[in-house]
């Protein structure tokens, strides 16, 4: 990675170095950041050697030494785990920006527990995957204190395109879940009309090109296009279980969510 002059930026911290984390962090330190990494696994660090970014042993030291840090991992019991060792660790004033997709409750969690020690949050996940976040174009879709994002935004738009600012802690992952549950839905759907046009004779690529140029064209057929089958796609499971994430959060039986299960369950089956 080639050198990059240090910019007056705060000094920032991130945590989730996997397929979107990592470009999200590199974005970051190609922007000038003064930028601290930790991750529970040596390897994803190995990337970063050399780069102008410091490697923190622990999550404490990495909290200890940044105003800003962005959290990336896996699922809900990571960002409480993560989350409640850099709140303990962190200076009054500092913030935590939460990119993982997780039920909008835990954003809430985090946010209580942060405030009580002068730390503020902000809950920011975003969409557009890896290569969006490697081309600084991601969507961040961000909840809470109206005065944070603003305080976050130089830091966010290193690696993004558009910010959206909906509403209060909860909003920005609820939102997330339903545009993954609706992608889920527009593959299934895709899945579903390509099967339809095999089963009546029409060659796979000829009706894809035509439904691309056609009204019934979709993100998510475009998506589907570019796999052999959606057996294929690689992130399946992830959307399948974005899916399962937004029932969660609307409640057993919610009839808001009732028609995305279904579109999803026929191609997505738990």
């Amino acid at each position: 990675m080639s050198e990059v002059a240090v910019s007056e930026g705060p000094a920032c911290g991130f945590i989730g170095l996997g397929s979107q984390g990592a470009p999200m962090a590199r974005r970051m330190i190609d922007a000038g950041l003064p930028t601290v990494l930790w991750a529970r696994r040596a390897q994803t660090l190995e990337p970063f050697r050399g780069a102008p970014a410091r490697i923190a042993a622990s999550i404490a030291e990495l909290g200890a030494q940044v105003e800003h840090v962005g959290i990336c991992v896996i699922d809900d019991a990571a960002v409480l785990e993560v989350c409640g060792q850099l709140i303990a660790a962190m200076r009054p004033g500092g913030r935590i920006v939460i990119h993982s997709t997780t039920l909008p409750q835990t954003c809430r969690i985090v946010a209580r527990d942060a405030r009580a020690r002068g730390v503020s949050v902000l809950e920011a996940p975003v969409s557009g995957g890896a290569p969006a976040a490697e081309a600084g174009a991601l969507t961040v879709m961000t909840a809470g204190d109206l005065a944070i994002l603003e305080q976050a935004r130089p830091v966010l738009e290193t690696f993004s395109r558009r910010i959206f600012h909906l509403g209060d802690y909860g909003a920005a992952q609820t939102a997330k879940l339903v545009n993954n549950s609706l992608l889920a839905a527009k593959l299934a759907m895709a899945h579903q009309a390509l099967s339809a046009g095999a089963t009546l004779g029409l060659e796979r690529r000829a009706l894809v090109e035509l439904l691309q140029a056609s009204s019934g064209r979709s993100f998510g057929l475009d998506v589907l296009a570019r796999q052999p089958s959606l057996e294929a796609f690689s992130n399946a499971d992830a959307l399948a279980d974005k899916v399962r994430l937004l029932s969660e959060a609307a409640g057993d039986g919610s009839s808001a969510v009732t028609g995305l299960q279904r579109a999803v369950a026929s191609a997505f089956p738990s």
